[in-house]
């Protein structure tokens, strides 16, 4: 008994370290070439194993691409920041951070996202969910700002979240493209200290 629950142990492990490669994997060939130049079969090469072994994990390629866009959203934001415009100012420094080391998690978060609007529309779907939540997430930050008194009381949460959304994709956009020989560590503190100075209750 003792034996087969070690055993069984040992194969969720080897599953889960397939499917951390296997999405890794995917991750720097969508970074280097976008999602369309990417297969079941390439992932399964870059990772190590087969085709087959993708296949058996996600099904598809299309639930491949689903689930990389939730591991390469992923970062983790500290929740102790003291007020609602703190916790605001931890979660962009966090958001930015990939920005500073050009992460491939971060530029292939992007491409897919922007693939979502064209070029790979059955995305979209994937992207309008997550995104959803996102906007909630600053929204709800926001309202505890004004219920704290850290940030204005004349701020439009929702207007807000959505121009942070556009402000901090739009920025990591160019900081992978077209604004490479800019620091991205400077860039990340303006913004930082934007936002920070922008939400902030206004002298009365």
């Amino acid at each position: 008994m003792v034996g087969t629950e070690s055993h069984r142990r040992t194969q969720g492990e080897r599953r889960a370290d397939a499917r951390q490669r296997v999405l890794a994997a995917a991750t720097e060939l969508v970074a280097r070439h976008g999602s369309r130049a990417v297969s079941l079969a390439s992932v399964g090469v870059a990772a190590g194993y087969s085709r087959g072994i993708v296949n058996h994990h996600f099904g598809s390629k299309a639930r491949l691409l689903e689930e990389l866009i939730e591991y390469t959203q992923q970062f983790e934001v500290s929740a102790d920041a003291a007020t609602g415009l703190d916790r605001l100012v931890n979660f962009v420094e966090r958001y930015l951070g990939g920005m500073h080391h050009r992460s491939p998690r971060s530029e292939a978060f992007l491409k897919l996202w922007v693939e979502s609007t064209a070029a790979e529309p059955s995305l979209a779907t994937v992207f309008a969910e997550r995104d959803a939540r996102f906007r909630e997430h600053l929204v709800q930050q926001i309202r505890e700002g004004i219920k704290d008194g850290s940030v204005d009381d004349g701020v439009d949460p929702e207007t807000v979240a959505v121009a942070m959304i556009g402000l901090l994709r739009g920025t990591a956009l160019m900081v992978f493209s077209t604004a490479r020989d800019v620091p991205a560590a400077r860039i990340a503190e303006e913004i930082t200290w934007m936002i920070a100075r922008g939400l902030a209750p206004s002298p009365r």
